[in-house]
């Protein structure tokens, strides 16, 4: 059921009875484009004009595409901009052009939508004593919005039409939802929440946001559920991020559970959640790994909710990338953890699936030495049977 992507790379196409489903961080950030300094004082994303220049790292990424060659594939850290200027270019200028001798792919379809990160918020969030509006103080965090952006590549017609999004719906309204509060100088919590009353009122729990975009696949739909949690860290003692990131993957554990997906509700005001007959697959960089990190058992809410079936691709770069620890293979980044997620719901038949972490003396190797070839995380891939 498992295997590297050795066996697949170079192939040139899946195999014909199954359709290949991905996610992959490209990790498109504007830190690996412009000096530290420079970020706070972005108002726009420069990733356009980054397109425009044939950049190696974006070649990198393209290549990786190329040789794995997904039919389906959520890019997380895709800067929300103008497809015109972005996801049209990225597809135009290195996906259909070939990379280091790979054959050229061709996605007809993309879905793409606003995110939550960098767009500004009145209050200070992090508790500095003052607003900024950016970084911290954004919604999520992030120096311009848009950026961490998410997009759904298909070679298969994806039904934007029907697509819920949950970019809007606000943390307070998840019953039961964890609060941070604030901590004295022993590192004890307080009563005081970390956030205000008025700042709850206008908080999204989506740090990016999540989606339900549905793909046609023959006669079959599959709802591609699309997210990308905050990390659990970057915070202090009141812990805001892991709380957040729990919630945020508790959101789609819920949408996924009959009688516990009543309160919410999509950014078209429709309530509930999917379908118990639907098939899906959960794609995205969770930012969570079982039993570590965060607020406990985060990711376990998906990894072992009864409708899905966690198959646990693996690859022999991650286990020799790190074999000091044990379950490396299932690793998805460079720096150690398994966050990197496609899970399927558990009436898809999975022929295969694997993460793409090249061995030395395996083509493709060289882009995963350092970050500034392709990503510091690993695309994660299934093969779903037609």
């Amino acid at each position: 059921m498992i295997t590297s992507l050795s066996a697949f790379a170079g192939s040139g196409k899946s195999e014909p009875e199954t359709v290949r489903i991905a996610t992959f961080n490209v990790s498109m950030d504007a830190s690996n484009y412009l000096p530290e300094n420079e970020l706070p004082m972005l108002k726009n994303s420069p990733l356009p004009g980054v397109l425009e220049q044939n950049h190696e790292q974006i070649r990198g990424i393209a290549e990786i595409l190329q040789r794995v060659r997904p039919d389906v594939v959520l890019l997380n850290e895709f800067d929300y901009v103008d497809k015109a200027v972005g996801i049209d270019v990225f597809r135009s200028d290195y996906l259909e052009v070939s990379q280091n001798g790979q054959a050229t792919i061709d996605y007809p379809y993309a879905y793409t939508a606003p995110v939550n990160t960098g767009v500004p918020s009145p209050f200070d969030l992090n508790r500095d004593g003052k607003a900024s509006g950016s970084g911290d103080d954004a919604w999520a965090f992030g120096w311009y919005p848009g950026q961490y952006g998410m997009v759904i590549l298909s070679k298969y017609p994806l039904i934007a039409e029907d697509a819920r999004t949950f970019q809007h719906f606000l943390w307070k309204d998840m019953p039961g939802r964890h609060i941070p509060y604030v901590h004295d100088s022993d590192k004890q919590p307080t009563s005081e929440p970390w956030f205000s009353e008025d700042a709850m009122a206008q908080y999204p729990l989506s740090s990016k946001s999540h989606w339900d975009v549905p793909v046609n696949i023959g006669d079959r739909v599959i709802h591609l559920l699309a997210a990308h949690p905050v990390p659990p860290v970057f915070d202090g003692p009141e812990n805001r991020n892991g709380m957040r990131n729990y919630d945020e993957i508790r959101l789609f554990a819920d949408y996924l559970t009959p009688g516990r997906d009543n309160y919410l509700y999509d950014d078209n005001g429709v309530r509930g959640g999917l379908g118990e007959d639907a098939s899906f697959v959960i794609l995205g960089d969770m930012n969570a790994q079982a039993g570590a990190g965060g607020v406990d058992g985060a990711i376990e809410q998906l990894l072992e909710h009864p409708r899905v079936n966690d198959v646990k691709p693996q690859s022999q770069g991650g286990k020799l990338h790190s074999p000091d620890i044990e379950g490396s293979q299932f690793h998805t980044a460079a720096w150690r953890k398994r966050v990197d997620y496609a899970l399927p719901s558990d009436d898809l038949v999975v022929k295969n699936a694997g993460v793409f972490w090249p061995v030395d003396n395996e083509p493709g190797a060289d882009m995963m030495q350092k970050r500034e070839a392709s990503s510091d995380h690993r695309l994660v891939w299934i093969d779903i049977v037609k």
